[in-house]
């Protein structure tokens, strides 16, 4: 039985999957030994393969070894693997990458999925060996392969400097694979200060700012990720209208006198209790009129997919913190409703990855009650 790997049809924005696939003997064999897959994908990325395959390709499994230097046995089993998996494709006894590969690579795409796969290697596998207990005691049981004492994952990353950077490099990279969406769809005109809540090495931000030249933002990180926040910015040259201010969001209060707070990649990592919280401490950092604007990947409301949602949430049940998961569009709406946010819409972004936008408004302030005197004339 030849099992071969599941991969987007048309690059990173043709349409995700619609509903559940059907279950046979070959999407069972991958579930089954899906852990073996994805260590050949981490194998050829690592060993450096595919870049290999896509610089200088096609080549002989003799020159492949030589390149790669490795044994004979370790590179048959790197080849048997990523063969049969799709990876990379052999033809007249020379290998070269797939063609979907080579596409991703050159639309600058490759770069930003290699970055995905360290962040599966080094941070996610470890943890989500604890999956199950994670799911028995609704807990992120798999913080526990990351030492430190901090109750989330991203405040001990101070303690363990390669991880950090594995993960903002993941971050920035799994943001730039959707926020041109955010950029295009999300109409900032009116507004003149957002706020980036948990906004990492500014990469959302920046982009941000760069579409519309009369906005200026502040981003809220972490004390001890702020410093790597400001270095990007001014690697950017964006110093004079995006700043980052250093704050707990749970135990702070947010800047006020804002238009537009947007909360990316976030309010998948708390309960929603948490992140109803998070939307309250928006909505009074906003104007009247002002927006809340959430983008993250999203599931489906009817709990059925897509597949990358799920499979992304084993991660939020694993490790972060002690709530999250990939949420369905529906609850993030009850959760601005709760907080006093109106005029909800949603934005469904294309690709493979499941990213969506939701926006809604804080309802302008109501007229002050004039006075009896003036109500009778």
């Amino acid at each position: 039985m030849t099992t071969a790997m599941t991969v987007p049809s048309e690059g990173p924005d043709a349409p995700a999957p619609t509903g559940p696939a059907e279950l046979d003997m070959d999407r069972l064999s991958l579930l089954l030994f899906g852990h073996a897959a994805f260590q050949y994908l981490n194998a050829a990325c690592e060993l450096r393969l595919l870049d290999l395959l896509m610089e200088r390709g096609p080549l002989d499994a003799t020159r492949i070894r030589s390149e790669l230097g490795l044994a004979e046995r370790a590179a048959d089993i790197l080849l048997l693997g990523c063969t049969s998996l799709g990876l990379i494709r052999k033809e007249e006894g020379r290998y070269q990458a797939a063609a979907l590969i080579e596409s991703l690579a050159e639309e600058g795409s490759w770069s930003k999925l290699r970055d995905t796969v360290a962040f599966e290697a080094h941070i996610v596998y470890p943890g989500q060996e604890d999956f199950v207990d994670s799911l028995r005691e609704n807990s992120n049981v798999g913080l526990r392969r990351v030492p430190g004492d901090h109750p989330d994952l991203y405040h001990r990353f101070s303690l363990h400097p390669h991880l950090e950077a594995v993960f903002y490099r993941y971050m920035r990279s799994w943001s730039q694979l959707a926020n041109a969406h955010l950029v295009a769809a999300l109409d900032l005109h009116g507004a003149t200060r957002l706020l980036d809540c948990g906004g990492g090495d500014a990469v959302n931000a920046l982009a941000l700012a760069a579409h519309h030249p009369h906005l200026e933002v502040t981003v809220l990180e972490i004390p001890s990720s702020a410093p790597m926040t400001e270095k990007k910015i001014s690697e950017a040259g964006l110093g004079e209208r995006v700043s980052v201010q250093p704050c707990d969001m749970f135990a702070d209060a947010f800047p006020g006198g804002m238009d537009c707070v947007l909360f990316a990649h976030q309010l998948v990592i708390w309960t929603p209790e948490e992140n109803t919280a998070l939307l309250r401490k928006a909505h009074d950092a906003l104007d009247p009129g002002g927006r809340v604007v959430i983008f993250n990947s999203m599931s489906n409301d009817e709990g059925d997919g897509p597949v990358v949602a799920a499979l992304d949430s084993v991660y939020f049940a694993s490790l972060p913190a002690e709530g999250g998961m990939i949420y369905p569009w529906r609850l993030h709406e009850e959760c601005l409703r709760a907080a006093g946010f109106t005029a909800i819409e949603r934005v469904e972004v294309p690709g493979w990855t499941p990213h969506g936008i939701i926006v809604a408004t804080k309802p302008a302030a109501e007229p002050a009650t004039k006075p009896a005197a003036e109500q009778r004339a």
